[in-house]
């Protein structure tokens, strides 16, 4: 067998095992888009999920996710919160369900979860969490 041709299959390989890997990742259910948030930590959207973290106390996070669904006008559904957790439930003017999740995570440090319908919207998430963040 001739080197030239042995190399050449081998770099045919490479290159179907990278495309075929390619098109896996294409076609994955959910979305992830990691970005850095200004002031805050990793901002990740996951299989519709937007996840970030406020450097903030809890109680300043809860109440300023509850302005920003105002302000935003969305139809309040539900607000359950204890010392530990918040789930801030509303609709959109399009009946879209939007679940904001708000966990104190220690000392001036919350996690925060937006989901936005079933599969989420990943706009729609970044402009809660945005005004979420202006009210801080």
């Amino acid at each position: 067998m001739h080197p030239r041709f042995s190399a050449s299959t081998t770099t045919l390989r490479r290159l179907a095992a990278a495309l075929l890997a390619a098109a896996a990742l294409a076609i994955l259910p959910g979305c992830i888009a990691v970005a850095a948030g200004a002031g805050a930590g990793v901002v990740a959207y996951v299989r519709g999920d937007l996840e970030t973290t406020a450097p903030t106390d809890y109680l300043r996070v809860v109440e300023s996710a509850r302005r920003a669904l105002k302000d935003l006008e969305f139809t309040k559904v539900s607000d359950n919160k204890d010392a530990l957790k918040a789930v801030l439930v509303a609709r959109t003017a399009l009946d879209k369900k939007v679940e904001v999740t708000l966990t104190n995570s220690g000392k001036k440090l919350t996690s925060i979860k937006i989901r936005v319908g079933v599969f989420g919207d990943e706009q729609l998430s970044l402009a809660i969490l945005d005004k979420i963040k202006s009210g801080l």
